[in-house]
């Protein structure tokens, strides 16, 4: 546990070192989020209690949704071991006494850490001053938001280390990851909120992976789900945590053996 705990850390400080692009993200996470608040604003001008939210929930499911691309990452950065396997540097990741989705999972979470400090809390803010947002009521509701946010995280990883293990198969993933960075931030709520698509596409798009990284968690912060609808909601997030960990695991193994067969 302690080199996954030393791995954690390395990855939250090594993003730290990047001050100059945290406060771009910051500024592009925020103007975008005003763009879209004032859309929204208008659209809920025009159709008040739309999917049964006012003005003040649209705008901070936007904000919750921005502050969450540093956590979740739905546009990148994918996960190094793409990169490593195309080079061949992942032989050296093989070699190590440690679980490869672990390391990786380990490091994922230091950047989500550092992402969700000091780019979400910084965006967020930022729409908290320009714009009149709804807020959770009191510390239950933050705690079950900063556990979406964590089972967010989660998922994000799940995806992103499934995206790069292409990379055994197809030998360069960059394809692969292109059309997720389009496909991932559609189908999770990050451009419009899924409860605004009609039947019965929104209702597919919610039983997806990726609503788990941003829909989910922005309707617990506003609150759309309380007693057993939040268990239910966190429980959605869980299960396809624990079952896109549980296919990195499997076909981590499935590759590993694809290398050894082909005389790695």
């Amino acid at each position: 546990m302690g080199v996954y705990t030393s791995v954690f850390w390395h990855g939250l400080r090594r993003y730290a070192t990047y001050r100059a692009a945290t406060a771009a993200g910051i500024l592009t996470n925020s103007v975008f989020g005003c763009v879209s608040a004032f859309v929204l604003i208008a659209v809920w001008e025009a159709r008040p209690g739309l999917a049964g939210w006012d003005a003040a929930d649209a705008v901070a499911f936007v904000f919750v949704a921005q502050a969450l691309i540093g956590v979740v990452a739905p546009f990148g950065p994918s996960l190094e071991i793409g990169e490593r396997i195309r080079t061949g540097d992942v032989a050296i990741d093989l070699i190590r006494p440690v679980a490869l989705p672990a390391w990786w999972l380990a490091q994922d979470l230091g950047r989500a850490a550092f992402g969700a400090v000091f780019r979400g809390v910084p965006t967020f803010a930022v729409g908290a001053l320009l714009f009149t947002l709804t807020l959770p009521d009191g510390p239950a509701q933050w705690l079950a938001f900063a556990a979406a946010t964590l089972l967010a995280a989660l998922v994000g990883f799940g995806l992103r280390y499934l995206y790069a293990l292409s990379a055994f198969w197809v030998v360069d993933d960059r394809g692969v990851q292109a059309v997720a960075w389009l496909v991932g931030p559609f189908f999770s709520g990050m451009f419009l909120p899924l409860a605004l698509f009609p039947e019965p596409l929104g209702a597919v798009l919610r039983a997806l992976p990726w609503s788990a990284m941003v829909q989910v968690p922005a309707e617990v912060f506003l609150g759309d789900h309380t007693g057993a609808g939040l268990a239910a909601a966190l429980g959605f997030q869980a299960a396809w945590a624990a079952a896109l960990l549980l296919a990195g695991r499997a076909l981590t193994a499935t590759a590993v053996r694809r290398v050894v067969v082909q005389g790695g």
